[in-house]
């Protein structure tokens, strides 16, 4: 499985020319440090919060989002942010604790996501791109550059916006292995901008248990109660924790651990989930109670056998998904308007700083190794002849998926599947 996502957040403004701006220091960043840290647990409850009605607000149809990305990419710039609203972007994110401890917890938890230990890929890339002409506070990227690792280039937004356009694609390109491209559209960089905030996450991994392919073969896939098309669907007899309960199944579908390897029964500590209701045409009723429900199957989840059949997706938009309106409906209205108090990115007064649009883009593909470019994991299969069939978990209908960091339980992904062909 490989998914990347990238969160683009603009903040721009109008006005007259000002000097140069001072470029942050190049050396090693480090978390900045809090005398008493954000609470790990209420932090990831409340981002895993925000994650769920995130999901409520994008549009139909196949759909990935990485909660995670974005997240990063608005506490960034909510470092910059002052009065109603940084109140405004804490309250939307669900963050808990004053500035300084949320931060550093954040800085650790994205430290500790991309380990290099880890048997996965995980890697997440900040960035800050600034207007040349114009003067910004050094505390704002001394703060990112120490928190998030986010160094600082400077184009000539002004005069040359379609050029700085085009040279922060390809610097998204480069982060994402080139699954990400032209994430900002023509004119969507303009003679106004002052500031890019970019985010971009890649994660590559082998499931625990692969699929075989030989066991791969066209199956009917239900669109809608009325609609079905044949697509490659995957299958495999396991044993995987599963739930089911109140019209909806979930089945956690680990990749590969290190710890898993000498014990299988060891639990994996990235997995993804796939919540599947009952009824072909279920989806809608699950997803108006997707907090509840999710939290519910958590609970119960139990190792069972099960006979798997998913189909292979890939989820890849043409376009970025424009997440104001997503933002404003969450909560975080001010920062849009020319009344935003961002004083703690620029002190100009004549030339006040407001997001003009978050622009956020994923790439997922699902296949029977876990990733498309990866060596096959070996599985050694228990003795004593086939095991006995257990449960049936057959997503031949619209499903959510979530790939969740379960040493920490932070939903990295979220999306949705509503047609695999």
């Amino acid at each position: 499985m490989r998914a990347l996502a990238l969160l683009l957040l603009l903040c721009a403004c109008e006005g007259k020319k000002t000097d140069p701006v001072v470029v942050a220091p190049e050396e090693k960043p480090v978390v900045t440090p809090a005398a008493q840290p954000a609470d790990p647990t209420a932090l990831v409850k409340g981002h895993n919060n925000f994650a769920i009605g995130l999901y409520g607000k994008l549009p139909q149809g196949n759909v990935a989002a990485s909660p995670a990305s974005i997240t990063i990419a608005l506490a960034m710039t909510w470092t910059g942010a002052k009065g109603a609203t940084a109140d405004e972007i804490a309250k939307t994110l669900h963050f808990v604790g004053d500035q300084a401890q949320v931060l550093s917890r954040w800085g650790q938890l994205s430290q500790s996501l991309v380990d290099p230990k880890r048997p996965f890929t995980l890697r997440l890339a900040n960035r800050l791109f600034v207007d040349q002409h114009r003067e910004l506070d050094t505390i704002f990227f001394d703060i990112n550059f120490k928190t998030f690792g986010a160094r600082m280039d400077a184009f000539d937004f002004q005069n040359q916006p379609d050029d700085a356009r085009q040279k922060i694609n390809t610097w998204v390109g480069k982060q994402t292995e080139d699954r990400i491209k032209n994430l900002l559209p023509p004119r969507s960089i303009t003679s106004a901008t002052r500031l890019v905030v970019v985010n971009a996450i890649y994660f590559l991994a082998d499931w625990a248990e692969p699929f075989q392919t030989s066991a791969t073969r066209p199956q009917a896939f239900h669109v809608t109660a009325t609609d079905a098309k044949q697509v490659p669907t995957m299958h495999r007899l396991g044993s995987y924790r599963y739930a089911h309960e109140g019209g909806a199944a979930l089945l956690e579908l680990p990749y590969r651990d290190l710890d898993y390897d000498v014990v299988p029964t060891h639990p994996t500590n990235v997995a993804m989930y796939v919540l599947l209701p009952d009824a072909v045409d279920g989806l809608p009723a699950i997803e108006a109670k997707l907090a509840d429900t999710v939290r519910a199957l958590q609970g119960k989840l139990a190792a069972t056998q099960i006979a798997v059949s998913l189909p292979k997706f890939t989820i890849d938009p043409p376009e970025p998904l424009q997440l104001q309106k997503t933002l404003e409906e969450l909560g975080m209205k001010l920062a849009f308007t020319p009344s935003a108090d961002f004083t703690g990115i620029s002190k100009d007064t004549a030339e006040p700083l407001f997001i003009s649009g978050v622009m956020h883009k994923a790439f997922v593909k699902v296949d029977e190794k876990g990733t498309e470019a990866a060596a096959a994991t070996a599985v050694a299969a228990p003795g004593g002849g086939p095991p006995p069939r257990g449960t049936d978990f057959v997503a031949d209908h619209p499903f959510i998926f979530m790939i969740i960091d379960r040493s920490t339980g932070l939903i990295l992904f979220i999306g949705r599947v509503a047609d695999p062909s």
